[in-house]
């Protein structure tokens, strides 16, 4: 039963309707009396006691045991429609839709009139598609519940979902005449005439509540986007003018024009009527915002130069000086203008204001990576870590700036650190911490501990390529399991055959294993591949290739080589000196 408390961890949300349906099973619990047992007063308490245990324990979050209790209850008394019911939401909630289906449906037999029953059955009927049997519950509960004008709006939907189109709009007519003139009816009557393709009705149905509300321009600003979707943008602008009359600076106003230049291809007074809202004072900064997004990405598509909008911002700033939206937007611009500097500069003055935000981190990060700049980045990522422990990405970055400058006890105790607090939700980075410690337990000679994190690393991730070749290649180092290194080094090649990395690793496992020949082939692909970024480790893996193959003239040639490289090797200039391995 542990199955039902993951479920019901995923659906917290449902907890106020459980408790809305708990006080109607108990309602609906006392009106049945002694008429829904036929056991007798004892059977009625011991059925008693454990439905309200039940509902206690659903209440409490104990979901395993209340379900095991209303099975109980059900096997007391299988006409209870209360415990039905419990059972069908446990059920629905677990997705055996079809069995919540059998329950409700019998829930209903026992008590047919039970509004909330009857409600749950239509929503699971319509969520299985069963429309008909849609249909019939809302006109049922319509024709019982004359007060509930709501039911009126569901039964004309349940007529719509079953292509019932007519039959639709003269229940929404019945409600209109009963409720009056409404933006809710009208709108679904617009959509139902539409569908029917009578046009003309459809409009006329828009027309009602303008001449209701004539002051109003919501409904001439939305008469005229739906003469702009139905392509008649003459007709949209008679619209939008006579909105314009009572409103020039309405937010959907403006909107509503930038589609309609778009859409009469007048980019030019698309742009003008963006800069004049935005640099305007009558509308509200979320709104200018959401204009300055359009504003950017109709210069991106027109491929024009985005600094026509760094004036805008200025103007934005001048009007909002304490909104840092504005400056994460603006810093965003800046990259994409390639000015670093600038970028930097407003996302620093977004994570001051925001710093429990890791967004502004984030883009900080990105810009100073590309530049190498590790001091840049640890101080980033240090002020990040004090608000956001819980994010890998800092450690991952802090670490791996000490990684690429030696500095390996401290990058070790960064992914330690890592591994603790942050919240890694993700096997793949997970895996890649564990390779990283792995890295560094091995330059810092626990060589047994490296190895282990190895495992580790490839038990939540196989396919990790860096880990499977870092790891094999250590191995045939220390000249142990070098089957096993040969097979995980296998992998990386075939996944990617022209990664010289791979290759040489593949070739120097090889070489270990005494397969000198097929070690050459591989090493050499490896130079072939690299000729761009050549490697010192890679060129006298090449001469100890060839010294073993026979050819020792060229072999010192490719030590000499990786020696001009700046290798870091013990033996290599020993090598160069005598010739000899």
């Amino acid at each position: 039963m542990t199955q039902i408390n993951a479920f019901y961890g995923r659906y917290v949300s449902l907890m106020l309707f459980f408790l809305l349906v708990g006080a109607v099973s108990l309602k609906a619990w006392t009106k049945q009396d002694a008429d829904s047992l036929a056991h007798g007063e004892e059977d009625r308490r011991k059925f008693d006691f454990y439905f309200y245990d039940a509902l206690n324990a659903k209440v409490q979050g104990n979901y395993d045991e209340a379900f095991d209790l209303f099975q109980h209850c059900y096997a007391m008394d299988s006409t209870n429609a209360s415990v039905l019911v419990e059972l069908g939401t446990f059920y629905n909630v677990l997705q055996e839709k079809n069995k919540a289906l059998a329950f409700f449906r019998k829930a209903i037999l026992y008590d047919a009139n039970n509004y909330y029953y009857n409600m749950m059955l239509a929503g699971l009927s319509k969520e299985l598609g069963l429309k008909q049997e849609v249909v019939d519950i809302y006109t049922a509960l319509a024709e019982r519940y004359t007060d509930k004008p709501e039911l009126q709006f569901e039964l004309a939907n349940a007529y719509a979902d079953n292509g019932e189109l007519q039959k639709a709009i003269n229940i929404l007519n019945k409600l209109e005449k009963s409720t009056g003139i409404s933006e809710a009816i009208t709108l679904n009557k617009f959509r139902l005439y539409s569908q029917m393709n009578k046009k003309e009705q459809a409009f006329d149905e828009i027309q009602q509540i303008i001449n209701k509300n004539p002051a109003d321009p919501r409904y001439l600003i939305l008469m005229g986007d739906l003469y702009l979707e139905d392509d008649q943008p003459d007709k949209a602008l008679q619209y939008y003018d006579r909105a314009g009359q009572i409103d020039r600076n309405f937010p959907a106003l403006i909107l509503s024009m930038v589609n309609y230049y778009e859409i009469i291809d007048n980019k030019a007074a698309s742009q003008a009527e963006l800069r004049q809202a935005i640099t305007g004072s009558s509308l509200d900064v979320e709104t200018k915002l959401q204009l300055l997004t359009r504003y950017l990405g109709i210069l991106q598509q027109q491929k024009q130069d985005l600094k026509q909008a760094n004036q805008l911002f200025e103007t934005l700033f001048e009007q909002y000086p304490n909104n840092t939206q504005l400056n994460m937007i603006y810093g965003s611009v800046l990259m994409l203008q390639n000015d670093k500097a600038g970028a930097m500069e407003q996302f620093e003055i977004y994570t001051r204001d925001n710093p429990d935000d890791p967004a502004g981190y984030d883009q900080m990060i990105r810009i100073a990576l590309p530049d190498e700049n590790m001091e840049k980045i640890r101080e980033i990522t240090t002020e990040a870590l004090k608000h956001l422990p819980q994010e890998p990405q800092f450690y991952y970055y802090l670490g791996a700036s000490h990684y690429q400058q030696k500095n390996y006890k401290e990058a070790l105790n960064v992914f330690e650190e890592g591994l603790k607090h942050a919240v890694i939700s993700n096997p793949l980075l997970e895996s890649d911490f564990h390779g990283q410690i792995g890295d560094l337990n091995y330059f810092l000679g626990n060589k047994e501990t490296a190895f282990q994190s190895y495992e580790k690393a490839l038990k939540l991730h196989p396919q990790n390529l860096s880990v499977l070749n870092n790891y094999s290649y250590y191995l045939s180092l220390e000249r142990k399991d070098l089957d096993k290194a040969e097979q995980m080094s296998g992998i990386t090649i075939k996944a990617e055959p022209m990664n010289p990395t791979f290759l040489d690793t593949y070739g120097w496992v090889l070489y270990e294993q005494g397969s000198y020949v097929m070690a050459k082939i591989y090493i050499e692909k490896a130079i072939e591949y690299s000729k761009e970024n050549p490697s010192a480790d890679v060129f006298e893996h090449y001469g100890d290739v060839l010294y073993k193959t026979g050819d020792q003239e060229k072999a010192r040639e490719q030590w000499k080589r990786a020696k001009e490289l700046e290798s870091d090797s013990d033996t290599l200039d020993k090598k160069i000196e005598t010739g000899t391995l």
